[in-house]
């Protein structure tokens, strides 16, 4: 008879200990009321996803996303749902950069879904996504607009730390954005970043973060020599464009840092929200 010692498994058992994997859930509509300020409608949150909000102002509601996680990790999933009833208002934020660390094997999942009532205005504006050394992450972003929605929305992203010397970090990014404007489909951009693309490829031809800013409004041609300014004023530090096509305003910027997108990030953002500074934990 076969005898195994405490340090011995016995055969078919897997040693590996399971590896924790931290999910999220957060559900956010808002309504206007008539003659009262924007309030928060419904409330949903489970798991590393809480959402947390500041005082009123000209901006109406702000909401704070935290993953309690700390980071993504590998394995890892968040949801956020985030719906506007006709005529209100809200900004959400993150309440830092988000982290993305690195993943043995599948990556983390991020499902972002949003809806805008007519005449409503929601801007996104989650702080950066720092991407370290083996980061896997998939993002997938829906946005259902009514007519007569604005609609102000940024993702940027660091790649790597320099701090860490992470200048050339191999990582996977997929970030797929879909907007609809009642049934039709007004805008669709794909961002894939990964190791198969060499190293010139995965770092965007050397430039080490990167933005993206949407703005969907009537008067989006009217706002779009502002920001064509701005990066014409940042171009020694800043690399990028905006078009201004088919009820939308879209530009991608490229820094060699995340200091120096902040420079031209910021005050885009900021012509975009009518010359409103953005939330204070932006400044933090």
């Amino acid at each position: 008879m076969a005898r195994y010692t405490t340090l011995e498994p016995a055969p078919g058992i897997d040693t590996k200990p399971a590896l924790q994997r931290a999910h999220g859930v957060g559900r956010l509509q808002v309504r206007q009321r008539s003659g009262a300020a924007t309030q928060i409608g419904r409330l949903f949150q489970e798991g590393s996803a809480k959402i947390r909000f500041a005082g009123q102002d000209d901006a109406g509601l702000t909401a704070t996303l935290i993953n309690t996680a700390g980071g993504i990790a590998g394995g890892d999933s968040l949801e956020w749902d985030v719906e506007l009833d006709a005529d209100a208002r809200c900004t959400v934020i993150t309440q830092a950069c988000e982290k993305v660390y690195r993943a043995e094997g599948e990556g983390a999942r991020v499902c972002v879904g949003m809806k805008v009532g007519r005449e409503a205005r929601l801007d996104w504006l989650p702080q950066e996504t720092i991407l370290f050394d083996g980061a896997r992450i998939n993002r997938r972003f829906d946005v259902h607009l009514a007519q007569g929605a604005r609609f102000l929305a940024v993702e940027a992203v660091l790649l790597g730390r320099q701090a860490m010397g992470e200048y050339r970090p191999n990582v996977h990014l997929r970030d797929r954005w879909r907007v609809w404007k009642g049934e039709d489909l007004i805008f669709a951009d794909d961002v894939r970043l990964d190791d198969s693309m060499g190293p010139e490829g995965a770092l965007l031809n050397g430039a080490g973060a990167y933005a993206s800013v949407l703005y969907v409004g009537e008067d989006y041609v009217d706002r779009a020599p502002a920001v064509r300014d701005l990066i014409t004023a940042a171009a020694a530090y800043v690399k990028g464009g905006a078009s201004a096509f088919q009820g939308k305003l879209f530009c991608r910027l490229l820094a060699r840092e995340g200091l120096s997108l902040r420079r031209v990030l910021i005050p885009i953002l900021e012509a975009l929200r009518d010359g409103e500074r953005l939330p204070r934990l932006w400044t933090i």
